[in-house]
């Protein structure tokens, strides 16, 4: 929920790599990478536990649409 939060308020494609596995000292991850689109609808959501490669498709088109109709980013103030 919170990469989604981040994708909508940046106007941004997140890629969320994520690793799984039993690693050193007996940590373990479950992997669950995640492909977001702008508005924070998921593209591609690995399965948990599996190793691999998973690509999506941006539009980056729309992306830019929606830059231009909700310019958001033009009102931010940096500190």
């Amino acid at each position: 929920m919170l990469l989604q939060a981040r994708a909508v308020e940046n106007q941004a494609f997140v890629i969320a790599p994520n690793q799984c596995g039993v690693h050193e000292r007996g940590m373990e991850t479950y992997g669950n990478s995640l492909i977001l689109d702008p508005w924070g609808e998921v593209l591609v959501q690995a399965p948990e536990e599996e190793e691999g490669l998973f690509t999506a498709e941006l539009d980056l088109a729309s992306q830019k649409s929606l830059q231009e109709r909700m310019p958001v980013l033009n009102h931010r103030r940096l500190s």
